[in-house]
């Protein structure tokens, strides 16, 4: 279309420079008759009245002329180009969205076909182009769906070290504000001494991974360099994973090694001591019999020691087998209460124990409930004082029974509940260790209850006594879980 009208506004311009060169042509052929005349000693005034008549009417005549001619000549363009041109451009817009056109009136038969080719052509390319912008745009909205829910932190940066993407995890982890916007400035406020031209060009194409603190979190970040379209370096991307729960148990780990190691040297100290010394010398029967009650001691520690590991790494393992049962969970407790009666009565504790009715069974390893109410039991008859009060609640509420433990005795401080069930932990290590404990009795308990679908939870005061409410989920919970299950897979199939 624009070159059409570039080449009309070329022929009015041809036409018009025409009529102008032919009015100078007059004006000089006139002008050379009026200086005849005057050499000729004739008239001027009639001479020049009359020559500017003729000019007057020349003049007339050839604007007249030029106007016909345009009138004629844009009649002619716009019936025979423009119109067509644009009927073409509406139909040929029409087309491409779908609607129908009678082209049988608007030009020649071989015309009508290569513009009909010419459309289709067009119409194809507009929908693979519809579609490759459409995957593009779905494959970009999945891309920043997966950056934007990921845990780890992404940060893009281009070969400048500006920002090309950051996602919410990036900004989280390392705590970064709007003002951190490149490279430089974010590792600068961690003072992480990195330099983007050198992950880039001098560390051949390779990962380069730090590890920082990062306040009260530990981070490890990743930077991997990217190429371009052309092959040649386009910038950094940045991976910032959250390590802090793999460095707590890393710690965890050290220290469980530690006070294993601790836990056993102490007792085979002991026992290697007060044999040697045994052995050097004849003692008489009392002393004897002492060193051999702390041999004695010493090597049942060992033993219970030994056996909670085995016991802690055979549940860790999933090895340790159990058989769930239904059983009466007031029965149980009762029956624990009347084996550990001669423990109550030696610190001459009061011990009552409530069960309330229509308890339902529970379902469960029943070996492994027993040994967590004995453990707990245990617990609190050891750290309630001589005549302390302990009460012992079992009950039914939502879909899980409950024994509710409460004792008055000395209480766990705030800032230990939060550790109680980590492996070798004690709040007091030297009175438990001299009241015959290993550490491991609330892990243990915690991974019993775990496996049968249970829960613990201690509450407890400083001084003034302990709180432990121990879940067991009943038989009915069970049959309904397991109908849920079969319901599920019946619909599938």
């Amino acid at each position: 279309m624009k070159n059409i009208q570039t080449q009309i506004i070329l022929i009015f311009t041809i036409i018009g420079i025409a009529v102008l060169v032919a009015l100078g042509l007059l004006f000089n052929y006139q002008l050379g008759n009026i200086q005849e005349s005057i050499m000729q000693n004739q008239n001027i005034e009639l001479i020049t009245q009359r020559e500017m008549e003729q000019v007057r009417n020349i003049t007339i005549y050839a604007i007249a002329t030029y106007v016909v001619i345009a009138v004629v000549i844009g009649i002619f363009v716009r019936k025979v180009i423009i119109k067509p041109m644009y009927k073409l451009t509406e139909n040929a817009t029409e087309i491409a969205n779908g609607k129908m056109v009678d082209m049988d009136n608007m030009m020649p038969t071989k015309i009508r076909t290569d513009i009909d080719e010419l459309v289709k052509a067009f119409c194809m390319m507009n929908n693979e182009l519809n579609e490759r912008f459409n995957e593009a745009s779905r494959q970009k909205k999945q891309i920043e769906t997966i950056l934007l829910h990921m845990t780890d932190g992404i940060i893009a940066f281009d070969i400048d070290g500006e920002i090309i993407h950051i996602n919410p995890a990036a900004k989280n982890l390392l705590e970064l504000t709007d003002k951190e916007d490149n490279f430089d400035k974010i590792f600068n406020k961690l003072e992480l001494n990195m330099n983007i031209e050198k992950i880039i060009y001098l560390e051949n194409w390779t990962s380069t991974e730090q590890k920082i603190n990062v306040k009260d979190r530990y981070v490890n970040l990743l930077f991997a360099p990217f190429k371009n379209e052309n092959d040649r370096p386009g910038g950094v991307i940045a991976v910032i994973q959250d390590i802090t729960e793999h460095i707590r148990l890393d710690n965890m780990r050290k220290e469980f090694v530690a006070d294993v190691s601790h836990e056993l040297k102490t007792p085979i100290t002991s026992i290697m001591g007060y044999s040697d010394t045994l052995l050097e010398g004849e003692y008489e029967k009392d002393i004897q019999d002492k060193f051999l009650g702390v041999i004695s001691s010493e090597a049942k520690r060992m033993a219970r020691l030994v056996n909670d590991l085995l016991t802690l790494s055979k549940y860790d393992n999933k090895q340790n087998k159990y058989e769930k049962v239904e059983f009466d969970l007031g029965e149980l407790v009762k029956q624990t209460q009347e084996n550990l009666a001669l423990e109550i009565q030696k610190k001459n504790q009061h011990v009552e124990c409530y069960v309330t009715a229509d308890v339902p069974l529970v379902y469960a390893d029943r070996y492994g409930i027993e040994r967590v109410v004995i453990n707990i039991l245990t617990n609190s008859i050891k750290y309630t004082p001589e005549g302390g009060n302990i009460k012992i609640y079992v009950g039914f509420v939502y879909n899980d029974a409950y024994i509710k433990i409460i004792d008055n005795g000395i209480g766990i401080p705030e800032k230990d509940l939060d550790r109680i069930f980590e492996r070798f932990y004690r709040v007091d290590k030297a009175r438990t260790r001299a009241m015959g404990g290993t550490g491991l009795g609330l892990s243990i308990a915690k991974e019993i209850l775990d496996q049968n679908g249970g829960s613990i939870d201690i509450k407890s005061v400083q001084d003034k006594g302990t709180e432990v409410v121990i879940r067991v989920p009943t038989k009915a919970v069970e049959n309904r879980q397991k109908n849920e299950v079969e319901s599920l897979i019946n619909e599938q199939e």
